[in-house]
């Protein structure tokens, strides 16, 4: 007869992230994300400057801010909060987010009559900033070592 409670599918079954565990991956990923950030921005001011000059140095690097903003706090609130409560973690993971919605709406909205800027640049350097950081979220998460045994 087999315990219900270690069945595949039970909690008590699955690896638990210990907090020093889950520190160290939101920890590592902030380090690659602001790695990734920093090569992004050398290769698309570049791009930029062959593109549009001037306005196109201007939409990579504000391209590349705005990426950091979004990217960049949601891994750094994740960490800052991993030795933390649960509600601690919800708490200010949701608070970045409300926080950076507001700012792409801002920067959105200031922005939309600008001619310093090359839009294009812009979009692009931020999509990829994005989806490279996203992609750098997933692969730390895939690598982190999740312990099999509860020490305690």
């Amino acid at each position: 007869m087999t315990d219900p409670e270690l069945s595949p599918g039970s909690a008590a079954a699955r690896p638990r992230m210990t907090p020093e565990g889950a520190h160290e991956l939101f920890r590592s990923a902030l380090r690659w994300v602001l790695l990734f950030l920093g090569a992004l921005a050398v290769v698309s001011v570049v791009v930029g400057a062959l593109v549009g000059q001037g306005p196109g140095v201007w939409g990579a690097l504000l391209g590349t801010a705005l990426a950091a903003i979004f990217s960049g706090t949601t891994v750094w609130s994740m960490w800052w909060t991993s030795r933390r409560s649960p509600a601690t973690m919800l708490g200010v993971v949701a608070g970045s987010w409300l926080v950076k919605i507001i700012v792409l709406f801002v920067v959105v909205a200031a922005l939309r009559d600008l001619d310093f800027y090359h839009p294009k640049v812009f979009g692009i350097t931020l999509l990829v900033g994005v989806l490279g950081s996203l992609g750098i979220d997933l692969l730390a998460f895939q690598r982190a070592r999740v312990p099999y045994v509860d020490p305690t």
